[in-house]
């Protein structure tokens, strides 16, 4: 299954705006809320509502960045914070941005002298159109647990604790990490976040799909709703992301055919060492074994 980018740069292959570019433009106003809710309540499991949007350090976009990701932070209405981010480009440290990025949020949003207990939960939601890590599936889930190393249990709260944060576990204390391998889903949806994934990776929406959110997302998220600067804007962005997939796609066909020529380079050098040892041991002279195998005569030496 490819999408209107990997297509080779067409346009739009849908009627409906890719979601990064509807969270840099649309879903930011509040009428569109719906959408993203739709989205997490599907996500998480759990019926999400957003108060508001919010601004962090996390979060703001540099000048490279405008193409090669987008991200939104949000609060739901449990005051908890979730950072939504679209990876648009390969980054091999992808890993240790999500822990920054949700390490950035825990302290940016306790204020000095709080006590822990005022500690924020933190959702990091991650949509990439790249290869991350090694796995078969298309989204994965990581939380924190504390495992006994003798006995294997996990550790709990206690009642009080329990009572006092309004949990269940201690991974609920922890952030979470989403991340939505969306260009591996090549397969019919048949569950609401397979639907999501779906649109994540086409960029249309099936008419019988009925996961929260697509139906607001059909109504709000048409491109005929774009004014004419709004669309070349919007096919500006889609140019630019086709270009930064064409240059990892060089860079990777480079890479493979640098390693084929250094391959060889290595399999000619084993050879001609081979050859020089087993002369080495007839006893050749060196200066005959030097000019049989191309080594120096301090490599031959050594051997």
């Amino acid at each position: 299954m490819k999408t209107e980018i990997e297509k080779g740069g067409e346009q739009m292959a849908s009627n409906y705006i890719r979601f990064d570019w509807a969270m840099k433009r649309l879903l930011r106003n509040k009428a569109n809320f719906a959408v993203l809710e739709g989205f997490l309540t599907t996500l998480l499991g759990e019926s999400i509502l957003i108060q508001k949007l919010l601004e962090s350090e996390s979060n703001q976009e540099d000048e490279y960045d405008k193409y090669n990701r987008v991200d939104l932070l949000a609060e739901n209405s449990k005051g908890e914070l979730i950072l939504i981010e679209v990876q648009n480009n390969n980054e091999y440290a992808y890993f240790q941005r999500m822990l920054f990025g949700t390490s950035k949020l825990v302290t940016e949003y306790i204020n000095r002298g709080e006590g822990y207990d005022k500690v924020r939960k933190v959702y990091s939601v991650n949509i990439v159109y790249f290869s991350l890590g090694s796995g078969k599936d298309v989204v994965y889930h990581g939380k924190t647990e504390f495992r006994g190393i003798h006995q294997g249990d996990v550790l709990e709260l206690t009642p009080f604790q329990k009572q006092t944060f309004k949990v269940d576990t201690v991974s609920q204390l922890y952030p979470e990490y989403y991340i939505l391998k969306v260009n591996d889903f090549n397969q019919v949806a048949r569950s609401p976040l397979e639907e999501w994934i779906y649109y994540l990776n086409t960029g249309d929406i099936p008419d019988n799909a009925t996961a929260p959110g697509l139906n607001e997302a059909r109504q709000r998220l048409k491109l005929d709703r774009m004014t004419k600067e709004e669309l070349n804007a919007y096919y500006r962005h889609l140019d630019n992301i086709v270009i930064l997939r064409d240059n990892i796609f060089t860079e990777r066909a480079e890479g493979r055919a640098e390693g084929r020529l250094e391959g060889r380079a290595e399999g000619e050098r084993n050879k001609q060492i081979e050859i020089a040892r087993n002369l080495k041991k007839a006893g050749v002279s060196i200066d005959v074994i030097s000019q049989s195998s191309g080594l120096t005569v301090d490599e031959i030496e050594k051997l």
